[in-house]
């Protein structure tokens, strides 16, 4: 009978950039939909007249 063992090592290093690659690429595409969703944002989003002159918004 022929039994497969598979023995895999990570060492520390590369498991330590493997994780950080992992947190990178999940950060960096969460930048990226946040930035097609403010451009999708100020495409259907006019500024009001007030706010074209520079008035104070506040009052």
């Amino acid at each position: 009978m022929f039994t497969n063992i598979f023995l895999l090592y990570v060492d520390p290093g590369s498991g330590s950039y493997l994780i950080q690659m992992i947190i990178a690429a999940i950060v960096g595409a969460l930048f990226y939909f946040k930035n097609i969703w403010w451009r999708i944002k100020a495409f259907f989003w006019k500024p009001k007249k007030e706010d074209a002159e520079g008035e104070d918004i506040t009052k």
